[in-house]
């Protein structure tokens, strides 16, 4: 993280150093081109699974609760241990913690690929996330211990945003690829070539860098940190399946209480996982809010929009995969000039606008139905909202890091990583569980099929998919018109979500920097 510079550029020295710092040579490029790999990496596998997911079904039949747990476990593990392994690798090694947690992802993604029931690969994908967040804290700390010139340094900060914007948006292309000629585990075994490469390499072109003063690592605080997290989560999906049952309150009620806990001891540790000072900035809370808020819709959609193409309209997963590449283009094209229109009007308006444009979008998804002709009409609704994914994903962590004193840079990027990574998990969570419940309720007078067939199609889109040759005619016809019912509500809450969003970065961010100068 930016908060792991080398001592001189933290000890009482503003992070904007004399731009006459050394500059950076080919060994520190060639190593940041090494860097982006597993960079690119995390982005593909947030994304790369969706595509996969109807063949993944009719193979390990996992149920609709299963099938969200397999896709967001990776990224809620990752969100949960991304500050702690950011301290871990001031303790043994940014380089060594890098390389032992690449390791730890081949293995994970070996186990995945080869999963013989949901609970397995459920298993597995999690182990994939705590070792995701091994990668992460390490590549950009390195970044700032390679490039001490300042200049330089924002260029290659920004080419690692970029490369993860990249891979998330290449993740649903790779995807559709892999899966026309492979079965769904080939979707894991990208990552081989990319964990081996660096384990060679890494050792020639990084440097190791461990702090001379490293904290301490608060095992309270993690554990706290996880039991809030992840049973709020279940609760979710636990009142999405049945209701607001006993197992859903007693885990929210867990989770709330374990937060609460969290909350508190991070305000007496004197190095705390979570500086919550951080918080008491307008700017920054707006920032991280919009992030938060912003990611969410996206990944709930992302997830929505691959089962579309795949479930209801009937592409191929390349086809469909391929549908995706204009919302790719938006995005890359949104987070190379944004940071360029900022200059001139601030990124409070540039960020307004783009998520006005993904409002468009949500509310053109909104409007779509079951029939094969609006193939189009998604490939443009979701490169609108890739826009505004874009913009935020190139200035949020800048408008973060910068609405913090320069001494908590560091803990404000930690931050910013960690709800751009809950986003996507907490979309993919609450918007697939909100599609399932009204899926449900559009199916539950169906009663011409019973059993085994009856309960798969009352349970979700895939699970009738994965029986359509049992199904009496028309039945299936019924349950598409069931999820677009559900695919519906959820773009639409998405659309009122982001135009808050939008109406929040007009009022709240017009003077970024305000707030800063004035604790200068």
């Amino acid at each position: 993280m930016l908060s792991d510079r080398p001592s001189h550029l933290t000890e009482g020295h503003p992070i904007h150093a004399d731009p006459a710092e050394p500059r950076a040579g080919l060994r520190e490029w060639a190593g940041l081109a090494l860097l982006a790999l597993p960079t690119i990496l995390l982005g593909l596998d947030l994304t790369l699974l969706h595509l996969a997911l109807p063949a993944l079904a009719a193979d390990l039949k996992p149920t609709s609760t299963q099938a969200l747990w397999i896709v967001d476990a990776y990224g809620f593990m990752i969100a949960g241990f991304l500050i702690t392994m950011g301290t871990l690798g001031d303790r043994i090694g940014r380089r060594k913690l890098l390389m032992l947690g690449a390791a730890a992802f081949g293995a994970a993604s070996i186990l995945s690929a080869y999963s013989t029931s949901a609970t397995m690969l459920i298993a597995a994908r999690a182990a994939l996330g705590v070792a995701g967040a091994t990668l992460m804290p390490p590549t950009l700390a390195l970044i700032s211990n390679m490039f001490l010139n300042p200049h330089q340094r924002a260029l290659a900060i920004g080419v690692w945003a970029t490369m993860f914007a990249l891979g998330m948006a290449a993740g649903p292309i790779v995807g559709g690829i892999l899966l026309e000629r492979y079965w769904w585990g080939a979707a894991f075994l990208v990552a081989l070539p990319i964990v081996g490469l660096l384990l060679i390499v890494a050792p020639i072109l990084l440097p190791e860098y461990r702090a001379p003063q490293a904290e301490r690592l608060d095992m309270t605080s993690v554990a706290l940190s996880l039991a809030g997290l992840l049973p709020i989560v279940y609760g979710i999906k636990q009142i999405a399946k049945d209701g607001f049952g006993l197992a859903a309150v007693l885990g929210l009620t867990f989770g709330l209480i374990a937060t609460l806990l969290f909350i508190r001891r991070q305000r007496r540790l004197k190095s705390p996982l979570i500086d919550l000072e951080l918080f008491s900035d307008r700017a920054f809370r707006t920032a991280l809010l919009i992030l938060l808020v912003g990611l969410t819709a996206v990944g709930g959609t992302m997830l929505l929009v691959t089962q579309y193409l795949q479930l209801v309209v009937g592409l191929s997963p390349l086809s469909a995969g391929l549908r995706m590449g204009p919302s790719a283009l938006a995005m890359l094209l949104a987070g190379i000039t944004a940071p360029l229109i900022a200059r001139r009007f601030g990124p409070g308006p540039v960020i307004a606008t783009a998520l006005a444009l993904s409002v468009v979008g949500y509310l053109l998804l909104a409007l779509l139905d079951s029939s094969p002709g609006g193939v189009g009409l998604v490939t443009a609704a979701f490169a609108l909202v890739y826009l505004g994914l874009g913009t935020i994903a190139a200035l949020g962590t800048d408008l973060v890091v910068s609405a913090a004193p320069a001494e908590k840079a560091g803990s404000a990027s930690a931050l910013s990583e960690v709800v751009q990574e809950l986003g996507l998990a907490v979309g993919i969570a609450t918007l697939g569980s909100l599609t399932t419940a009204v899926y449900r309720a559009e199916m539950a007078g169906q009663t011409l099929v019973a059993g085994d067939i009856g309960h798969r199609l009352s349970d979700s889109l895939a699970g009738a998919a994965s029986v359509a040759a049992q199904l009496p005619a028309g039945t299936l016809e019924q349950a598409e018109a069931a999820f677009m019912t559900g695919f519906n509500a959820a773009a639409a809450a998405c659309a009122i979500a982001i135009a808050l969003m939008a109406t929040l970065a007009v009022v709240a961010l017009r003077k970024p920097g305000a707030s800063k100068a004035a604790k200068s």
